[in-house]
């Protein structure tokens, strides 16, 4: 049990666990997850972590066939500009590894912000908290527990 499957658990949302073998070799996580889950991969979403000009950090959660657009990101967040945070930043920041980053159940629990394609689905797919574990979820369920704003993230 991950810290995002007791976030869902405990406010009592839809959801559904997959688990699926993923390959230690592979460098593209979220693509990987979309591929082994047989899903599109404008329907699996990833979690990526961002650092801002003002030291702040945040999350952008955007379809895993995109780049995260970081002007997008900034002007969204109200700074002026912003960076990929650091793995040992997105550790310390949201408790979660790469590749197993959740937008639900983070240590310190980080602005969110998801890109607007999200509601082009009835569900989505996010990262339970490690590799090979997703949830899928309504997307309004996403932006409800995560207090999450929904824009136009990518690139």
């Amino acid at each position: 049990m991950t810290p995002a499957i007791i976030v869902a658990r405990k406010n009592k949302i839809d959801y559904r666990v997959h688990e699926y073998k993923f390959e230690a070799s592979a460098e593209l996580y979220g693509l990987e997850a979309a591929e082994k889950l047989g899903q599109s991969a404008r329907r699996v979403f990833k979690t990526l972590v961002v650092v801002l000009d003002n030291k702040e950090f945040s999350v952008g959660v955007i379809p895993v066939s995109s780049m995260l657009s970081m002007k997008r990101i900034a002007v969204a967040t109200g700074v002026k500009r912003a960076f990929m945070a650091t793995k040992a930043d997105v550790k310390r920041s949201t408790g979660y590894i790469l590749g197993g980053v959740s937008p639900l159940g983070q240590k310190k629990p980080l602005k969110t912000f998801i890109d607007s394609s999200v509601m082009n689905f009835d569900t989505i797919y996010i990262s339970a908290g490690r590799r090979g574990l997703e949830l899928e979820i309504n997307p309004n369920d996403l932006i409800t527990l995560t207090n999450g704003v929904c824009v136009e993230l990518c690139q």
